[in-house]
C-alpha cells in the first residue's frame, strides 16, 4: 500500500560539537517531536505521538544525517531508521521500517522524505514522507 503524510516537527533538544578540522565543521545530535499536518489514519488508528533522534555531520550547515524515529498510534507503534543529506535549506533522504508493534506487528515498509524549514517559527520544520508498506 502506498501512503503519504506530512508532519510539523520541532526541535526539543540539540547538542553541537565543533570538530575543528575545517571551519564550521560540527557534529550535532537532535531530538525532535511532531504532529501530523496531512495524515489518513490506517489500521492502527489515530496518531498519538512522534519522536526522532538524529545525528548530523555538517560543514557550513550541509552534510549527511542519520537517525531513528518512533511513531505511536492508538493501536500500534512503528520504529524506523532514516538517512539523508542536507544541502541548503532542504534535507532529502530515505527511511525504512525496523519494527512494528501491536496492529502494526510484522509491518515492512520503506520510502523517501524531505524536510524543509517552516515559515512559521525557528526550530520548526515540515517533514513530508511517502512510501510503500506491507502488513
Amino acid at each position: 500500500m502506498h501512503r503519504k503524510a506530512s508532519f510539523r516537527i520541532f526541535v526539543t533538544r540539540r547538542e553541537n560539537l565543533a570538530v575543528g578540522d575545517v571551519p564550521d565543521h560540527t557534529l550535532m545530535l537532535t531530538e525532535m517531536e511532531g504532529k501530523p499536518i496531512e495524515y489518513t489514519p490506517g489500521v492502527a488508528g489515530e496518531f498519538v505521538y512522534r519522536r526522532s533522534v538524529g545525528f548530523h555531520d555538517r560543514v557550513k550547515g550541509d552534510g549527511p544525517m542519520q537517525g531513528y524515529a518512533m511513531t505511536i498510534y492508538q493501536e500500534g507503534v512503528v520504529y524506523s531508521r532514516f538517512h539523508g543529506e542536507k544541502m541548503g535549506p532542504m534535507t532529502k533522504g530515505k527511511w525504512e521500517v525496523t519494527q512494528g508493534i501491536g496492529k502494526l506487528s510484522g509491518l515492512k515498509g520503506a520510502g523517501t522524505f524531505t524536510v524543509k524549514p517552516s515559515a512559521e517559527k525557528p526550530g520548526e520544520f515540515i517533514l513530508e514522507m511517502e512510501g510503500d508498506y506491507e502488513l
